[in-house]
């Protein structure tokens, strides 16, 4: 896609995740009453976020296949986030200005950012077997589960600012703050329609996520003036 039609996907994608956390708090601080007397609801629900998390658990292990429809532009020439991880052993180039990026346990680099999107979504599963399936009450810490899970989505757009576990916990902290936003408003509203709503702005929140973090890889090449791999012309 071209780098302009990139950005206005990117500026909308942001702009409407930010406008859906404001609802999510304007709803939660003045809770209208919507009551649904349907008794499915949470098993429902809470097998939608499920596939959702399981789905992020696989992209986060294999992000390179997952990676692939995503592109921008780079001087006239597509510039393909898959054709920059697949010359490096893992997830990221082997390059320094790459190295906010993973993390290193023992002799193994992982991506902080899909370590913390896997950790976040297998902890969202456990938390949604409990409150979804198990029968979990928390109608006492609902708000407070709703106001940390906007913190949380908040500060996860901002993980680009951070390097190594810190970006690991961001990233786990995100998908646990999508989880808490779902549990403390299904309390609050005991509503499917609501409930679905919220699985969209989830959605969204996870796809603008994912666009912030292509932009970044592909800011980070699009500036790098070494020659590596990454910027040398196509063979034919």
């Amino acid at each position: 896609m071209s780098g302009i039609r990139s950005n206005l996907i990117l500026m909308s994608a942001t702009s409407i995740s930010i406008l859906g956390l404001f609802i999510v708090l304007t709803f939660t601080l003045n809770p209208p009453a919507i009551y649904e007397n349907f008794v499915l609801r949470k098993p429902l629900i809470g097998s939608i976020f499920s596939l959702i998390c399981i789905s992020g658990a696989i992209a986060a292990l294999f992000p390179k296949q997952c990676s692939r429809p995503l592109h921008f532009q780079k001087s006239g020439k597509k510039f393909s986030a898959q054709k920059v991880y697949a010359i490096s052993e893992g997830h990221h180039p082997e390059c320094r200005e790459f190295s906010a990026h993973v993390i290193r346990v023992r002799d193994h680099t992982l991506c902080a950012a899909c370590t913390g999107l896997l950790l976040g979504a297998l902890l969202a599963l456990i938390g949604t077997a409990l409150c979804f399936f198990i029968g979990w009450n928390i109608e006492r810490v609902s708000v407070s589960s709703v106001l940390i899970g906007v913190a949380a989505i908040a500060l996860g757009f901002f993980q680009l600012k951070f390097k190594g576990f810190l970006r690991l916990t961001l990233n786990t902290l995100f998908v646990l703050g999508a989880f808490l936003i779902l549990a403390g408003i299904d309390e609050l509203f005991q509503s499917l329609v609501v409930d679905l709503f919220l699985v969209v702005f989830i959605i969204l929140w996870l796809l603008t996520r994912i666009l912030l973090s292509q932009w970044d890889h592909w800011r980070i090449c699009n500036n790098c003036k070494s020659r590596c791999r990454n910027n040398e012309p196509e063979k034919k």
